[in-house]
């Protein structure tokens, strides 16, 4: 059963373009068209702003130091076209957000003494900054980025506040839409491991383009670059997200992609080759803009052109159903797969 738990009053002058919670689910980032990023307390049903980050650095209440703080902000460069995504860096590395623009930046916020301010601007890409996701925390603190410029960037903090870039170019041709990283832990490798045990840790992530292209991108350490590993095709348009599912402990990979074809396909490996065998989850009856997985990696979130969200889970049978799609309680549709497909 899936019920509204709170509504937030985001209060932004335009439409609303992503909205995440933090690791510990009490505070809440969202980025708008009006070109900002904001940031809420959520705690026991209630809901209070803490930053409203256009105005970052914070201006001071004395009207003397108001025009300096103005003109810190302009040269921070903050954002000044739609904010499309943001993301929350794990809390090990303090409070952290990213966000990406249509201005071609991606910025990196960092909360101090409760006050929050830009502490990077990457200003590499050529054309709008689409997507946003950090790798997972064993990897340190690394940052991909997909662009309509049809490149991938990954940038990757040195520790000492410099933060060093990686480009992957013509990644997709036309544009970049999507892109999500893969599980630190290579497949089946338990989750507690012996402390005199380094574990076996793999830099890997996928992307979705509109080349109609889900891809797989992983990171050789003796050619010091990140490598197409592969090329996943079954969609019939632009590829507008894809999402690696949680999976430490598992003997497979899942990837979740979503199109303007209208379709959710559900893209597998069991680790012992190459092959992606691939179902597709649903044809929606109209594009299908998101899809993210819950933390067990076992329940998959769709929303679309159509204004719903629906919450998909696997049967134990290998088949996918729907559990809740916006109907009245109690009202649950099931939907079975079409036949699978190896690429």
């Amino acid at each position: 059963m899936v019920s509204l738990e709170q509504t937030v009053d985001t209060s932004h002058e335009d439409m609303i373009h992503d909205a995440q919670m933090d690791y510990y689910g009490i505070r809440l980032a969202t980025c708008s068209s009006d070109q900002s990023v904001k940031i809420f307390d959520v705690k026991n049903g209630t809901h209070k702003l803490v930053a409203d980050l256009r105005e970052v650095p914070y201006i001071h209440r004395e009207k003397r130091r108001l025009k300096f703080h103005w003109q810190v902000a302009a040269e921070n460069k903050i954002h000044e076209g739609p904010v499309w995504q943001v993301a929350w860096a794990h809390p090990m590395f303090g409070n952290i957000l990213a966000s990406c623009s249509y201005d071609r930046k991606v910025v990196l916020w960092k909360e101090t003494r409760g006050e929050w301010k830009n502490i990077y601007v990457h200003i590499g890409h050529d054309s709008s900054v689409n997507s946003l996701c950090w790798a997972p925390h064993d990897l340190g603190l690394m940052l991909a980025c997909g662009s309509s410029d049809g490149a991938v960037s990954i940038l990757s903090s040195s520790g000492d506040g410099n933060w060093d870039t990686k480009k992957i170019n013509n990644a997709h041709t036309i544009g970049c839409n999507a892109v999500s990283w893969a599980p630190a832990l290579a497949l089946g490798l338990p989750i507690y491991q012996p402390l005199d045990q380094k574990p076996q840790l793999m830099k890997r992530f996928v992307t979705g383009g509109c080349d109609n292209l889900v891809k797989i991108w992983k990171y050789v350490d003796e050619e010091d670059q990140w490598v197409e590993e592969q090329k996943l095709e079954a969609h019939s348009d632009w590829v507008r997200d894809v999402a690696w599912a949680p999976s430490i402990g598992l003997p497979h990979s899942i990837i979740a992609s979503c199109s303007q074809d209208r379709r959710v396909i559900i893209w597998k490996n069991d680790g012992t080759n190459s092959t992606w065998n691939y179902k597709v989850l649903h044809t929606f009856d109209d594009v299908v803009w998101h899809a993210s997985w819950s933390v067990t990696g076992n329940v998959l979130a769709v929303s679309g052109g159509d204004n719903k969200v629906s919450l998909w889970k696997e049967t134990p049978d290998g088949q996918w159903v729907c559990i809740s799609n916006n109907h009245p309680q109690g009202q649950v549709t099931k939907t079975t797969v079409s036949s699978e497909r190896t690429l």
